[in-house]
């Protein structure tokens, strides 16, 4: 009897065992946003929680929040959300990317472009704010750059050795940005890393993603992931499907000429439409794919995994991993709004930011 109790119990260890390891993850709302479109977030080591909204003419009210109780605070004060072009050098103008550095401080980047417009230059902006003091301690203004043609989506941050990474879709180029002097310069840029393919075309909710006249929406290189390391930086054009990646130490090692920059870069493998990516400590990288409304991850081994598929992913857009142990996601679905839809809104509303439990 004891020999069959035993074999019993460890039965429902393994049956419990499988059932977790099958068990798909599910989505949760994290916090409703109304007609307030979000783009980015950051989640801090302490669950702190910031959300970017992009400028536009309607439905818009702050740049960058903290959710506090559920709530939207505009951060880092009222002052910086309270736009006027005058005051553009301090003052948000069209927030994109929020993320934090292993110091836990906040970086914010405002490439000044509302609605693709022209970007505003004196807006361009990248900003160090202390959590802690909750103070803008430094500001990037890029002047290196050809800031009347940029269009700077994405920042990752090594604050050991005082560097930022950028991605810029309008220049089809990484931005490696020295925090220490201030200077930034291109690199990879024109490479077929950071290009879309030719002709290709995102279909999404089961149509081509294109504007009234025709056009089909389109981006170079967009979403970037440091390794837990910071040894790699992998990225990836929207318009293609193969991520790539690239040692850091080439992107910082100023003497390299471009050939032998571009000599580095290697093929990670075909992983679909993506927008944002981020990695988590154990060296996954996540990946968003909207045509799959999913969350794909590829393991340290090379693998192409799905963390989660679920209708409600519609253009899922930039990730965060919280102290928690989740992922969190925003769906911004781009493809819906009224410009991809002969002027016909087709946002599923409220725009929510959602997490899933990571592996």
């Amino acid at each position: 009897m004891k020999r069959l109790a035993l074999l019993a119990v460890l039965l429902l260890a393994a049956a419990v065992t499988l059932h977790a390891q099958t068990t798909p993850r599910s989505l949760e709302p994290v916090a409703d946003f109304g007609r307030h479109q979000p783009i980015g977030v950051a989640v801090s080591k302490q669950g702190r929680t910031f959300v970017t909204f992009p400028k536009k003419k309607k439905d818009y009210d702050f740049g960058l929040v903290e959710l506090v109780n559920g709530q939207r605070v505009p951060y880092p004060s009222a002052a910086w959300n309270q736009w006027d072009s005058l005051q553009a050098p301090n003052r948000f103008v069209n927030v994109q990317a929020a993320v934090i550095d292993a110091n836990d401080d906040l970086w914010v980047l405002d490439p000044a472009n509302p609605d693709d417009e022209a970007p505003l230059i004196a807006g361009i902006k990248l900003l160090k704010i202390n959590l802690s003091t909750n103070k803008v301690e430094r500001t990037y203004r890029f002047e290196d750059l050809p800031r009347e043609r940029t269009g700077l989506n994405d920042v990752r941050v090594d604050p050991g050795r005082q560097v930022a990474y950028l991605s810029d879709p309008k220049l089809a180029a990484l931005v490696v940005l020295d925090l220490r002097t201030g200077k930034s310069r291109l690199v990879l840029q024109g490479h077929k890393s950071t290009t879309t393919a030719p002709g290709f075309v995102l279909r999404i909710d089961g149509q081509e993603v294109k504007d009234k006249l025709g056009k089909a929406f389109s981006s170079n290189v967009n979403g970037i992931a440091l390794s837990p390391d910071l040894t790699y930086l992998y990225y990836r054009a929207i318009n293609q499907t193969k991520l790539y990646r690239i040692p850091t130490e080439a992107l910082r090692n100023a003497a390299l000429k471009p050939a032998e920059v571009a000599a580095r870069v290697e093929e990670v493998g075909e992983t679909g439409v993506s927008h944002g990516m981020i990695a988590d400590r154990a060296g996954n990288v996540y990946l968003s794919d909207s045509p799959a409304q999913a969350i794909r991850y590829v393991t340290p081994a090379g693998s192409l995994e799905t963390l989660v598929r679920d209708g409600r992913l519609s253009w899922p857009d930039t990730f965060a991993v919280g102290p928690d142990g989740y992922l969190y996601v925003t769906c911004s679905q781009i493809n819906r709004t009224p410009k991809w839809n002969s002027g016909v809104d087709k946002v599923q509303y409220p725009f929510r930011l959602y997490r899933v439990k990571l592996p």
